[in-house]
């Protein structure tokens, strides 16, 4: 599967469960470690929870084989480590004080609107 469209599966996995927030950020260039990174909002652990279980489930649908993911149990912030996509999901507080969006600042950033994303 092209990178674009496991970014556009894990957004829409995302959005399915009324993630909010949902930021993609092209990391290529960057870091060594993936090309894009999406990162999301959850209301509570709970949600956070099922929105990385819907974006594992609806991967896995593809035929793609996630290489880890950290978090599921505790539901304060989900990794979800797709290869050269790396999904977060974290409660509004953590995804405030680890600020990934402005750590990776100058990378191409885009957020996700409605299933599409809007530069």
């Amino acid at each position: 599967m092209q990178n674009e469209a496991l970014v556009q599966l894990a957004v829409a996995a995302l959005e399915d469960l009324k993630g909010q927030d949902i930021v993609v950020i092209d990391v290529r260039g960057k870091t060594s470690v993936t090309d894009y990174m999406v990162i999301a909002s959850g209301t509570s652990s709970r949600q956070v929870k099922a929105l990385a279980e819907n974006v594992l489930e609806k991967v896995k649908e593809q035929g793609v084989r996630p290489l880890g993911s950290e978090g599921l149990d505790g539901g304060e912030w989900a990794l979800l480590d797709l290869g050269d996509v790396v999904v977060h999901v974290m409660q509004v507080p953590t995804r405030q004080f680890y600020d990934l969006e402005r750590l990776w600042q100058g990378a191409e950033q885009s957020r996700a609107q409605h299933g599409q994303s809007a530069e």
